[in-house]
């Protein structure tokens, strides 16, 4: 009997029937409050009838057409609404199918820009597991040991993790700051740096905000020095924070923008967009793909960009967000393993501390397990394994939230009494 491949871990025992809005509906005859959606993917809920309904029209009308082939309407109406919610001045886009790809193709594109041939990320950031997106993976090593030599070219600067540090959140920043110059004069010349690359917020590093400060910080040492700015959007984005973008929660923009996960609201559709100049950079037959921009998942994008703009669901995330982060800071008061509640609109995340002060995966495992048994579904992530993420769907209704921090609150009390 062939299985599925035994390295992967389920993270629940749960066997989807079916799903709807923020609810999953198991083949155990029990409904689930999912609060992982794909790990931020279902943007607007499971199944929502717009898209449902734009994706079958187009499976009716064509499902795949190589886009460097033959062009299709729906990829030319998603990029027309999603030049509505870029940054100014970035109007030029490439699609691919995953967020991995995205970021490999805007790497390939920041050193064919800039004629440099090193990336600065940045400690704990995800983006992806192939070769050249692992090596710039630093939120854990199971997704970058095990398969080198990784991408050469890659440096890696602090993150301004100030309860790592056991810092307020300006030391950290001024101190990862000053490590980037060092970076800069000690190992990576700029003249030789191509881009930084980083998430608004960490995603799989641990559900952490990039300090405002910081990112305005690179914005004008890339401005300084030449470098390309990329913002990492494919957790972060798309309404996710509580904004349109993660990153305008500052005065930051960047050079190079990429965006997947909650775009088509779980059909696997990425894209990196520059400005025309920067774009036209590339050199011809450095772009390309198979499966990229395909009809379907395009199709599904405009459905979903749509249901965010007629039903508020950017407000909704800030609205629900607030109400979500109110619950876990009430929780923190009640449990004392539970040493930080962080996060923007539906992306929260706990992070869990022994009783002398060190990273708790253990507790975070439980809490997640003891969840399911609430009929609640979570996830884990960070460094150490010792972070819940939260992430609601953008059209969660304050009574799911409230039933969420409920269920939450219970499977606390059973994991840590």
């Amino acid at each position: 009997m062939t299985t599925l491949s035994p390295v992967l871990k389920q993270a629940t025992p749960v066997v989807v029937d079916h799903a709807l809005g923020s609810w999953i509906h198991g083949t155990d005859g029990r409904d689930y409050l999912d609060f992982t959606t794909g790990i931020g993917v279902t943007s607007t809920g499971h199944c929502h009838p717009r898209v449902v309904e734009a994706a079958r029209e187009q499976v009716g009308s064509i499902i795949h057409a190589q886009y460097t082939t033959v062009m299709h309407k729906p990829l030319l109406q998603l990029t027309e609404r999603l030049g509505e919610y870029l940054p100014a001045g970035l109007d030029s886009v490439f699609y691919a199918t995953t967020g991995a790809e995205a970021v490999e193709a805007c790497v390939r594109l920041a050193r064919m820009a800039t004629g440099r041939p090193n990336i600065i990320a940045f400690h704990g950031g995800f983006h992806g597991r192939t070769v050249a997106a692992a090596s710039l993976t630093t939120a854990g090593t199971k997704f970058r040991s095990g398969f080198a030599p990784l991408m050469a070219g890659v440096h890696i600067a602090p993150f301004p993790y100030a309860l790592r540090y056991g810092w307020d959140e300006e030391t950290a920043v001024a101190f990862a700051l000053k490590e980037l110059d060092y970076l800069l004069q000690s190992i990576s010349t700029p003249a030789d740096t191509a881009a930084f690359l980083i998430e608004p917020v960490l995603g799989d590093g641990g559900y952490l905000p990039t300090p405002v400060a910081f990112l305005e910080g690179l914005r004008e040492r890339a401005d300084r020095h030449g470098i390309a700015l990329i913002f990492d959007e494919v957790q972060a984005g798309v309404g996710r924070t509580g904004k349109f973008w993660g990153h305008q929660w500052s005065a930051a923009s960047p050079d190079i923008l990429i965006t997947a996960k909650g775009i088509a609201s779980g059909f696997p559709i990425s894209a990196i967009a520059a400005s025309a100049e920067t774009m036209g950079k590339a050199w011809p037959g450095s772009q390309g793909g198979t499966y990229g921009g395909n009809a379907v998942a395009a199709a599904a994008g405009v459905a979903t960009l749509d249901v965010i703009r007629d039903e508020k669901l950017v407000e909704n995330a800030a609205a629900r967000g607030d109400q979500l982060n109110a619950g876990l800071r009430d929780l923190q008061t009640q449990f004392p393993g539970l040493a930080d509640v962080r996060g923007r609109g539906l992306m929260q995340g706990l992070e869990f501390f022994t009783a002398d002060g060190e990273p708790d995966a253990a507790a975070a495992a439980g809490v997640q397990q003891a969840a399911i048994d609430q009929d609640l579904l979570l996830l884990t992530c960070g460094g150490y394994g010792n972070v819940v993420r939260v992430i609601p769907a953008l059209n969660v209704s304050d009574t799911e939230i409230a039933q969420g921090l409920e269920r939450i609150g219970a499977a606390m009390k059973v994991a840590l009494g």
